[in-house]
C-alpha cells in the first residue's frame, strides 16, 4: 500500500469528468473511483476536531481523569492520518493487486475552507496530485443538473473561482485541463500524461472517447 500513488480529479457537475476518469483509467495500473459524495470531508472534520480540541485544552489538566475533556490532549495526529488513509484505501479506493495509481473524481469542491481540506488530503496521501477539470460554464449551467437551482451560471462561476483560487496553493501538484479543449483535440492531453509520467496512447484515448460516458452519450471528436 505504501507504494501507491494518488490522483484526484477536482471539478463540478456536468463538466465531462466521467469521460476524463475513463481516459485516466485506460492507463495500465490506474484505478480511479467515481464520486463518493465528499465522504473524505467527514474524515477531515473528524481529524480537524481532534486537533482543535487538543490545542484548546490545558494538556496537564486534561490528562487527569477528572477533567471533562480527559484524553483529548493526547489526540495522535500522525496516527489519525495513517488510519484515515487505511480506511479510505480499504473502503473508497479499494486498489487491486496490479494498481499503481488510485484516487477518485469528485464534483463537490466548494467549501470555504477548501485550501485546508486540500492540505489535509496531501497529508493523508503524501505526494498526491490533483487534476482540475473545467468546461465552458454556459454549457455547464444549461444542463439539467444546474437549471433547477437559483442563478445556475453564477453558482458554477463561484465554484470554479473557488477551486482555481485554492489550486494556487498546490503548486506543481495540480494540473488544469479543459473539457472543450480535449474533446476537440485529444492531443492536448499529451501534456497531462507527461505531467503524470505516463505514456500517451492516442488509439486507446480515441477508443475511450468514442465510448458513452455518464448521461451525455458519445462525445464529440
Amino acid at each position: 500500500m505504501g507504494e501507491l500513488r494518488h490522483v484526484f480529479v477536482m471539478t463540478y457537475g456536468r463538466s465531462g469528468s466521467t469521460l476524463l476518469m475513463g481516459i485516466l483509467n485506460s492507463i495500465p495500473g490506474w484505478l480511479l473511483r467515481g464520486e463518493n459524495r465528499h465522504a473524505m470531508r467527514h474524515l477531515y472534520d473528524f481529524h480537524r476536531s481532534g486537533l482543535v480540541e487538543r490545542a484548546r485544552v490545558d494538556a496537564r489538566r486534561a490528562s487527569q481523569p477528572t477533567h471533562p475533556w480527559f484524553g483529548i490532549e493526547a489526540f495522535p495526529e500522525v496516527v489519525s492520518l495513517q488510519h484515515i488513509r487505511a480506511l479510505a484505501e480499504a473502503t473508497l479506493l479499494r486498489p487491486e493487486p496490479d494498481t499503481r495509481v488510485t484516487g477518485y473524481k469528485e464534483i463537490r469542491w466548494y467549501d470555504e475552507d477548501l485550501p485546508d481540506y486540500l492540505d489535509f488530503l496531501q497529508q493523508v496521501f503524501p505526494g498526491a496530485r490533483f487534476v482540475l477539470n473545467t468546461r465552458n460554464l454556459e454549457d455547464v449551467a444549461a444542463s439539467n443538473f444546474w437549471t433547477h437551482k437559483d442563478d445556475p451560471l453564477g453558482r458554477v462561476q463561484r465554484i470554479e473561482e473557488r477551486m482555481l483560487s485554492a489550486a494556487e496553493g498546490l503548486g506543481d501538484a495540480v494540473r488544469r485541463v479543459h473539457y472543450d479543449d480535449y474533446v476537440a483535440d485529444p492531443e492536448v492531453l499529451r501534456g497531462l500524461f507527461d505531467w503524470l509520467g505516463e505514456d500517451y496512447d492516442p488509439v486507446t484515448v480515441h477508443e475511450v472517447m468514442a465510448t458513452p460516458h455518464s448521461r451525455r452519450g458519445k462525445h464529440r471528436d
